[in-house]
């Protein structure tokens, strides 16, 4: 197609959502299309951007967010593509245009009313959701770990119960005072987040908590299948369980949450887990205003259909990407798993697509290349798999190997996304706030 569009406008490209996949899209596009013949926007509800793995550790305050999110408007600003404060609420395919939802004051009145932005060509990449599968209770009393927001909500309750356990322990009547957790769903989330909340625990004592340490965090992890981390091999789920017992988790295997109450969670055993927190990370689902959003085809779990190209499969011009995508190869059935590597490898296709139908070129199709997983256990160790079909098989890795290779993860998103010179600049930033920055964040 021209580069310009018959009546003169440049050709618009509008991208919903920018998390990993999305951001290392608009700065792709941004950073290599001319802005003279093109406008790249991105629409977003949020006003920055933080790694979706990293959330785990926001929530138990070993990460301080504001320093290491990403504001749209500075990068929009950098990379030469145009940002967009606000949900998306449908799509109109018939005029191309995407309808933008009010935005709204604390206090309810309206900043920006409802509005419409044209589009050329439109790529879906606004992630996913937790799924609790209609689980009573679940919605009422369980938080999640999707947003930001989720996560400072996490932390904001679990420091207030580890002041009221370090209260009663000072006035001597807290003999059975404990910060119990209940965690549903054995997952990377789960696991992580569980390890994470010791190992937090144990410098609340340095920052004015001083009878407080991991001895009254009481953890319980529940998993509905075998085994946890299911995506690993046995072994090294074997070995993160272990590790977890060692720190103090309880560990639930093959254990049916049925529903959640204001004090607890209830197993189809029967057994009552009492929680002054309880977490669902029990797997992921597209949100609910997707399911047929512009008449698209979606699946059972509100993920929106794509074919090899990426392209939704009943708009050419509409492409979907990441965890909100479901793309089945034909080789063995099996959709694309929704992580933040296959994110990665998708925007990278979607890029490479967008650039060949601008172009009048062949499309290619996306082909993912599972590099493993990984599995980081807070300070104290790191499990996971690497290389998956690239030779073959797995290659297991734990230790200081593994922590180096996952760590290193974050790195490539941050170099995706800033650039080699300002992304290798972050790192040793990173770096020097290890050393210089609170250990936890209490605020």
């Amino acid at each position: 197609m021209p580069r310009r569009r018959k009546d003169g406008r440049k050709t618009q490209i509008v991208v919903v959502g920018g998390g990993a996949g999305g951001l290392e899209l608009v700065a792709k596009l941004g950073g290599h299309l001319p802005r003279e013949d093109f406008d790249i926007i991105l629409v977003d509800r949020n006003a920055t951007h933080i790694w979706k793995p990293l959330l785990h550790e926001v929530a138990a305050g070993s990460l301080d967010a504001n320093l290491d999110e990403v504001g749209y408007r500075g990068h929009a600003f950098r990379w030469g593509y145009r940002y967009f404060d606000g949900a998306l609420e449908s799509i109109d395919r018939d005029a191309q245009e995407v309808v933008v939802a009010p935005i709204l004051d604390d206090d309810g009145s309206e900043v920006i009313g409802r509005h419409r932005i044209r589009y050329d060509f439109l790529v879906l990449a606004v992630g996913s959701v937790s799924n609790d599968f209609g689980t009573p209770g679940v919605k009422a009393h369980c938080l999640s770990l999707d947003t930001r927001a989720d996560a400072d909500r996490f932390r904001r309750r679990l420091l207030n119960q580890c002041l009221r356990v370090s209260r009663s322990m000072t006035q001597n009547s807290g003999a059975d005072a404990y910060a119990r957790v209940a965690i549903v769903g054995g997952g990377a989330t789960g696991v992580e987040l569980a390890a994470e909340l010791y190992s937090a625990a144990t410098a609340l004592g340095f920052y004015g908590l001083e009878v407080f340490d991991e001895k009254r965090l009481q953890v319980t992890l529940i998993e509905a299948g075998p085994r946890i981390l299911p995506a690993l091999p046995e072994k090294l789920a074997a070995a993160a369980t272990a590790e977890l017992e060692a720190l103090g988790v309880r560990v639930l295997t093959g254990t049916q949450v049925i529903s959640a109450s204001a004090d607890g969670i209830e197993t189809k055993s029967g057994e009552h887990i009492p929680a002054d927190i309880m977490v669902w990370a029990a797997g992921v689902k597209g949100a609910d205003f997707l399911s047929g959003i512009g008449g698209l085809e979606t699946t059972r779990n509100n993920q929106l259909l794509v074919g090899p190209t990426l392209q939704t499969t009943r708009d050419p011009n509409i492409f979907a990407i990441g965890d909100c995508a479901s793309y089945t190869p034909g080789e063995d059935g099996t959709p694309i798993p929704p992580r933040a590597q296959a994110a990665h490898q998708m925007a990278a296709t979607a890029y490479q697509n967008l650039r060949a139908l601008i172009d009048n070129k062949p499309l290619r199709d996306f082909v993912y290349q599972d590099k493993g997983s990984l599995v980081s256990l807070a300070r104290y160790t790191t499990v996971g798999s690497l290389m998956g079909n690239l030779v073959g098989g797995r290659m297991a890795i734990e230790g200081r190997l593994a922590r180096l290779v996952y760590t290193s993860l974050y790195r490539m998103h941050l170099i995706a996304i800033h650039g080699w010179l300002k992304g290798l600049s972050l790192v040793l930033v990173g770096h020097v706030n290890q050393v210089v920055r609170p250990k936890l964040k209490l605020h």
